[in-house]
């Protein structure tokens, strides 16, 4: 995790000038991450057919590109909260590097305003796929609760990217807040029981998740620009580390919690096994666990290890888990909510 340091090119009489010994890393490094992308954006796109197989469930048309859109719009949710996260982190460590990772913020805009548009024009069309751009109706889009909430969102992705571009990108955390709330409120449409405890959770839920996973990221995408300042880098993994614990046991509250308001008690076990939602979130369930374990692994690592940064290992390993769960999260909100059995 040391710094790239700049090579000498070769002169012209030596021929070609030869690659930088850090050029190939970072080449592995993007490779991987695509492919890693590649391989996540499969389980939206096939999930739905496992999860409903057997179920007797009928999922609404396009499900697998629905759940891929919001998989999409959840990361680009979670970037840039991690990232303005870990800008407040770092600046409340004493002589900690003025050096950051660079921002991915706004190409997490673009992204999230995408999939924001195209979720957006599915709801236009009465939430049927639409197959020609006659078929948008974007004038229906204010005539209906979903619709509002889904310009909503399309608007506060486009504030969030002119944000991160601005001379103030912390501005973008209000757009940001506006494009969790609208998420909030529309998983809990009105003539639910309650909705607005449930948006409630859900809003904590996904604010508390999107600092996690993004601040992770950032974390580690930091560490590595800050080489030989090994004691800045212990200390903020570290502090990530405590605000984390605290992260993760809002989740499992607020993410127990919404599940026993649709599933009561005494169907939860039947329902985790017998539908499509149940048998997403019980997948969600296992690795987010795994997850923990990871965490657990390296917070163990940062205070035991004779090298504490060795901690970044099973880091790396819980951000790929995490971006697992971002994407099973993005099917599970595709998939029909289960029967409230009482």
């Amino acid at each position: 995790m040391g710094l790239i340091g700049p090579t000498d090119a070769a002169s012209d009489e030596d021929g070609p000038a030869r690659t930088p010994d850090g050029e190939r890393p970072a080449i592995a490094r993007a490779v991987a991450v695509l492919v890693l992308v590649a391989l996540a954006a499969l389980i939206p796109l096939l999930g739905p057919s496992v999860a409903l197989d057997g179920t007797g469930e009928a999922a609404a048309p396009g499900v697998g590109g629905i759940g891929l859109l919001r998989t999409v719009l959840f990361a680009a949710l979670c970037v840039p909260l991690g990232e303005l996260f870990v800008h407040r982190l770092a600046g409340r460590l004493p002589g900690a590097p003025p050096d950051r990772a660079r921002p991915w913020a706004p190409y997490a805009a673009g992204a999230g305003f995408v999939a924001a548009l195209g979720l957006a024009s599915v709801v236009s069309t009465g939430n049927l796929v639409p197959h020609s751009l006659g078929a948008i109706d974007v004038g229906g889009l204010y005539e209906s609760r979903d619709g509002k909430l889904a310009l909503v969102e399309v608007n506060g992705f486009a504030a969030a990217g002119l944000c991160a571009l601005s001379a103030r990108p912390a501005t973008q955390i209000w757009p940001l807040a506006v494009v969790a709330v609208a998420e909030a409120l529309r998983a809990h449409p009105a003539p639910e029981l309650d909705p607005l405890t449930g948006s409630a959770l859900t809003f904590v839920h996904v604010v508390c998740a999107a600092l996690w996973v993004g601040g992770l990221l950032y974390v580690l995408r930091t560490l590595s620009l800050w080489g030989e300042a090994r004691a800045a880098g212990v200390a903020l993994l570290g502090l990530y580390a405590r605000v984390a614990a605290v992260l993760l046991a809002l989740i499992t509250a607020t993410g127990v919690w919404s599940t026993l308001r649709r599933m009561p008690p005494d169907t939860v076990l039947d329902q985790l096994t017998s539908t499509a939602y149940g048998r997403t979130l019980l997948a969600k369930v296992l690795v987010v666990a795994a997850v923990a374990v990871l965490a657990l692994w390296a917070r163990l690592r940062l205070r035991r290890a004779a090298d504490p940064l060795t901690a970044c290992s099973p880091a790396r390993a819980e951000v790929v888990a995490l971006g697992v769960v971002v994407a099973v999260s993005g099917l599970l909100t595709a998939l029909p909510v289960p029967i409230r059995w009482t």
